[in-house]
């Protein structure tokens, strides 16, 4: 037996805690923005992923007009910090509602580090970095989904194995339902089964 939730009929919160507790695991993107003041902006963003491939294109969507959102819109550059699992607390605490004007690096004590091709520092603990210049926003609802042209990329040599990203060091964090966060867990590996190869199933068949 199902429950049916109908969105016309719950109430905003009630609907957005059942899209969250399903919508699992998500990744986040933790962004470092910087006011036009020069106040140094950083926040965690749980609705984030890839837009495009060529050019290479991010995106996270602001619930609400958050300082990240109005700072992008303000100076058009943002940086997307990977958030491991080592970071947690950082992270969580980077996600209270601080006064616009009070930095979450400066609050938090988070250590900073110079961008390559942006304005908004890096978190020097994070092991990737996606440096971005704003592409476009799309206004839905109560809500601004944020694209980023990634114009850099820098990552620490130590997540690194034959060139390429190792899961296993990234140790990711996501966000789940409620105050639930995931970790890594078991990572499992299987390949794409080529359409070649279905055909030849079914002739053997």
């Amino acid at each position: 037996m199902r429950i049916d939730f109908d969105p016309a009929h719950c109430d905003r919160n009630t609907f957005y805690r059942l899209m969250t507790a399903t919508v699992v695991p998500r990744p986040i993107a933790w962004v470092s923005t910087t006011s036009a003041e020069g106040t140094d902006n950083l926040a965690p963003h749980s609705f984030f992923t890839i837009s495009c491939v060529e050019p290479p294109v991010v995106q996270f969507t602001s619930v609400g007009r958050k300082d990240s959102l109005r700072n992008i819109e303000d100076t058009g550059a943002f940086v997307v910090n990977f958030a491991p699992e080592p970071l947690f607390e950082q992270i969580n605490a980077t996600a209270t509602d601080f006064p616009r004007g009070i930095s979450e690096f400066d609050t938090v004590g988070i250590e900073r580090e110079a961008s390559l091709r942006v304005k908004p520092p890096r978190v020097a603990a994070s092991p990737v970095a996606l440096e971005c210049e704003l592409h476009s926003t799309v206004r839905l609802g109560d809500s601004t989904v944020v694209f980023g042209q990634v114009v850099h990329a820098a990552v620490d040599a130590a997540v690194m194995t034959d060139g390429h990203p190792e899961v296993a060091r990234l140790a990711p964090l996501s966000r789940l339902g409620k105050d639930e966060w995931g970790t890594l867990g078991e990572v499992r590996e299987i390949s794409r089964v080529p359409y070649t190869e279905w055909q030849g199933r079914g002739q053997a068949g």
